[in-house]
């Protein structure tokens, strides 16, 4: 029997989907669960996208240009402006979600073996995109003690080995929630200088940013243009996760035509999912302010439910919709599963991440899970009385 390639075999599978199947057996037990375990918001998507995926007038349903249908890329380049980002639509690549920005960028800047630099804990995909371009995640550690700031940068250099080509961040932070500050930024882009490094920044999250903290993109920073590349998605700003459209952001000439060769290769990102993301930039200001609001109190009720519970710790995050908790447990793994096979209240659980999967350190973050508050306030209560109760009954529970 032919045997899959070394390659498949060391392709990490997803911590947040790999306890699918305990929730199915779960469901189908008559257990409700609360899915806490993803970032699937259940914001309404803006009508204004959805009318137009409607009502488009297609006889043919046609592959677009390569890097994406020039109206949506022009346009696009104008609701970057309002973040006093300056591009035009040739610094722009229409990407099948972020995730394809993200793999399209690791191919593009990084040969077999390089090295790519990223605090963790990270989004557990980009393990997945490394291991799929030969790309070695160094990871550099930040802590919950502090809410996941960015590490010094002293810690950065002692990684710096020859075959050192970039730096990945997200911000703000998907799994933590962390808004990095602009001297951080700073900071990064004068390692970045100093060893002639690319800067990659999943900032797929702009549009969640609390407590009137400021968005400062990679972007933003002088002199390093060559150097940075941003990844975005729509997915999540307009709570349009299954449209697929994402884009691949840089000033870099070079790095743009290269990355243009792999989109050509795929063809084209989806017709329909552009449809759409180019009328959804005409969402008013007013669904965001909503949405955001909706997010703020959200956060504000896990977070101060989560540090009343016995033993657990959680920091309050400034962006995003995630943040992530210390519990009273002897392995995050164990504990998540055991919520889906062994524990309900009143017919109830809930479906955390296990944070193992959100490092590239083996043994870290036993004891630490990912939590999306993705949900409406009410279930959010019934969610955190589960695990509030689960933690009592738990037998791998830690004194």
């Amino acid at each position: 029997m032919p045997k899959v390639s070394s390659k498949g075999n060391a392709m990490p599978s997803s911590p947040i989907r790999k306890l699918v199947p305990f929730a199915e057996v779960a469901k189908k037990r008559g257990r409700k669960i609360y899915h806490l375990n993803i970032g699937q918001p259940d914001i309404e998507t803006p009508e204004v996208m959805l009318s137009a995926i409607k009502n488009a007038d297609i006889k043919v349903l046609e592959y677009s240009h390569s890097a994406g249908i020039e109206s949506y890329r022009k346009k696009l380049a104008g609701y970057y402006g309002t973040f006093n980002i300056h591009i035009d639509q040739n610094d722009i690549i229409i990407t099948t979600g972020g995730s394809e920005a993200i793999a399209i960028a690791m191919m593009t800047c990084f040969n077999d073996g390089d090295e790519i630099i990223i605090p963790e804990p990270f989004y557990a995909n980009y393990n997945g995109f490394s291991c799929a371009a030969d790309v070695k995640v160094v990871p550099v550690k930040s802590f919950i003690e502090t809410g996941f700031a960015l590490p010094p940068i002293s810690e950065f250099e002692k990684l710096i080995t020859p075959k050192t080509k970039g730096i990945m961040i997200c911000n703000p932070g998907n799994p933590t929630g962390y808004l990095y500050s602009r001297e951080e930024l700073e900071l990064l882009k004068q390692l970045v200088m100093k060893y002639d490094l690319f800067l990659l920044s999943d900032e797929v999250y702009r549009e969640f940013c609390y407590d009137g903290k400021e968005y400062v993109s990679v972007m933003h920073l002088e002199g390093i243009d060559d150097h940075v590349i941003l990844l975005d998605s729509i997915s999540k700003r307009y709570s349009a996760c299954g449209a697929r459209i994402g884009a691949l952001i840089s000033k870099n000439k070079e790095v743009m035509a290269a990355a243009m060769k792999f989109a050509q290769a795929r063809l084209s990102p989806p017709t329909f999912g552009q449809i759409g993301a180019e009328a959804a930039l005409n969402t008013p200001k007013s669904y965001f302010d909503k949405v955001q609001k909706e997010y703020v109190e959200r956060r504000d009720f896990v977070i101060e439910a989560l540090n009343k519970m016995d033993g657990v710790y959680c920091p309050k995050p400034s962006g995003a919709f995630y943040c992530i908790a210390r519990l009273p447990i002897d392995n995050s793994d164990i504990f998540c599963q055991w919520l889906l096979e062994s524990f309900d209240h009143v017919g109830q659980t809930v479906m955390l991440a296990p944070a193992t999967g959100f490092y590239s350190t083996p043994g870290s973050g036993m004891n630490e899970v990912r939590i999306a508050y993705v949900l409406n306030k009410e279930d959010l209560m019934n969610a955190m009385i589960c695990l509030d109760k689960a933690l009592k009954v738990y037998p791998g529970r830690i004194k």
